[in-house]
């Protein structure tokens, strides 16, 4: 059994920013696989189900981003799940728009929900998916970025990265890590046209 970990800020007020993709993309994880993600419990809203032969446990923090981490070590405490069975799902500013990374382990690249994961459950050994959201244009700071709505643009093309990043979180747990990382580490979604 595997959890899956979307980050976010709960809130209307945050429903489209850039900083709640990994929200975004448990619900089009949920809505593809037709699982209830509406259980309150743990700090987080959560769901459980099957996607092919992986039964997985779907959840959303409720606590504020820097906080992530105590809801998800109360899942996996509850659930009695190794940190090697959590997947995260947070976005990147140093991936472009819509690009998706895999990562094994290691540090919290300056994400404070990440952050908050790695001292709850004591550990940096989880794998995550990481959604790019790109850099903020000069002149604005990257915590006012993040908490901004994707443009126009963007929002034109978010349903296609998050029925990718479905797809990628799909190999994950049916083919296993390496499998994933040499499909979607290497690969650049060209979302616009070339000029």
């Amino acid at each position: 059994m595997k959890i899956v970990v979307g980050l976010g800020n709960p809130g209307i007020q945050y429903q489209w920013a850039r900083h709640n993709v990994g929200f975004q993309v448990v619900d089009r994880l949920a809505e593809t696989y037709h699982l209830n993600i509406s259980h309150r419990r743990f700090g987080s809203l959560y769901g459980t189900g099957w996607i092919d032969s992986e039964k997985v446990i779907i959840t959303k923090p409720t606590t504020f981003m820097n906080r992530s981490g105590e809801a998800v070590q109360k899942v996996i405490r509850f659930f009695n799940i190794g940190t090697e069975d959590l997947i995260v799902i947070h976005d990147d500013l140093d991936l472009p728009f819509g690009n998706l990374r895999f990562k094994r382990r290691g540090g919290d690249g300056g994400h404070q929900g990440v952050r908050s994961i790695i001292e709850s459950i004591g550990g940096n050994v989880f794998p995550r998916l990481k959604v790019g959201i790109g850099r903020p244009p000069r002149g604005v700071e990257a915590a006012q970025y993040v908490l901004n709505e994707f443009d126009k643009i963007e929002r034109s093309q978010l349903g296609k990265v998050l029925s990718e990043a479905v797809e990628a979180l799909s190999l994950l747990l049916l083919k296993g890590a390496s499998e994933a990382m040499n499909r979607y580490n290497k690969k650049t979604i060209l979302l616009f046209p070339a000029p």
